[in-house]
């Protein structure tokens, strides 16, 4: 490949008073292929500063988008278990509320349906014991019979474990109505995030729920890691999360929970972070970004601003003799505004041009 010269020019200017200036040279430069020589006298060199690569200590970390999410056992979605009318409201949107607490009372005929099951199985219990302790009390005496006395023991057993199975269900709706009316009670503490009761409304027991409840104070990130960095990840791990909204926020958490599971599409693992939320700032549906630490390793450092762009590729200039520079290509990996981690293409003991680049020839 032949070499380029750009030579000295001398040009004359001449003022408005017709005199002659003094002449001005122009910037030479001789150019083969990516090997550039810059001559003694181009004013581009005292613009150069040069530094020798070196390797660093690197913290090596991992990013991923992430979306805040509530915690399932500290959410609740309420609705009616039974088909009525609502009668009464107890709460308000946002308001606090703990485990137990009534939420609202309906007039529910199923509800009236599920205790007369309970007071039928209660007398038939009550009738079941008596039968069988009279059978007990003829056999002590020798007049019972043995057979007897069996059917009754197995009848009141039976009885006891059908009140035991009404009385479950009973309890599972948590309340203490009485006649007809039922009143649903907060499963979880909480705040009401979302109410859409009406007094005198209709609701029918398969109805969407009307309710919400969530306990916010502690919440989940939900991020996605690809499947070749999960090896660097663990639960217990520290993890610095970043919300758009509040960017001078500092967030921490860490992995709770790594998935079994690898979407076959991306290629990546669901990895849960629990995060403190005492202020309540973060609020389900939020997006995230995730930085997870894999640990540190050495590698090649060097400043961003030594970074050049060539269409879609990234370059340095080497310095390869005096005031001689050679264009290399390279592959970075992680980057921030400072520095850049190279991942191939320079070595320890390289000159490196850490500014001047943007003067050098094809890069204005």
């Amino acid at each position: 490949m032949k070499s380029v010269f750009f030579t000295p020019v001398l040009a004359f200017i001449i003022s408005c008073s017709g005199k002659k200036e003094e002449p001005q040279q122009k910037e030479t430069f001789s150019i083969k292929g990516n090997h550039v020589i810059i001559s003694e006298n181009n004013p581009v060199l005292k613009k150069i500063i040069t530094e020798t690569v070196t390797e660093q200590q690197y913290s090596k970390n991992i990013t991923s988008a992430g979306t805040i999410e509530t915690i399932p056992n500290n959410y609740a979605e309420i609705a009616s278990p039974f088909s009525g009318r609502v009668i009464r409201s107890f709460i308000n949107i946002g308001q606090t509320v703990k485990a137990g607490s009534p939420i609202f009372e309906i007039l529910a005929p199923g509800y009236s349906s599920v205790r007369k099951d309970y007071s039928d199985a209660m007398n038939d219990v009550r009738l079941a014991e008596k039968n069988y302790k009279r059978q007990q009390d003829l056999f002590r005496h020798g007049v019972g019979i043995q057979k007897e006395l069996e059917e009754a023991e197995t009848e009141y057993q039976n009885k006891k474990t059908s009140l035991s199975n009404v009385s479950s269900t009973l309890n599972t709706y948590n309340s203490k109505g009485s006649g007809g009316t039922y009143i649903i009670k907060a499963p979880i503490s909480g705040e009401i995030i979302s109410n859409k009761i009406v007094t005198g409304q209709y609701l029918k027991e398969d109805s969407e729920p009307v309710v919400i409840i969530a306990e916010l104070s502690k919440v989940w990130v939900t991020g996605a890691v690809k499947e070749k960095d999960i090896r660097f990840i663990s639960p217990g791990d520290p993890v610095s999360v970043k919300i758009n909204t509040y960017p001078d926020m500092e967030i921490t958490g860490k992995v709770y929970h790594i998935s079994e599971l690898v979407d076959e599409d991306t290629r990546s693992i669901k990895v849960l972070i629990q995060c403190d939320n005492p202020q309540r700032k973060l609020k389900p549906g939020m997006f995230a970004a995730v930085t997870y630490s894999a640990g540190t390793e050495k590698a090649v450092i060097i400043p961003s601003q030594a970074l050049m762009q060539q269409g879609d590729r990234q370059y340095v200039w080497i310095k390869t003799g005096r005031n001689e520079f050679t264009k290399r290509f390279i592959n970075p990996g992680s980057t921030s505004e400072k520095a850049t981690m190279i991942s191939s293409g320079l070595q320890p003991g390289d000159i490196i041009m850490i500014q001047g680049g943007i003067y050098m020839p094809g890069t204005k």
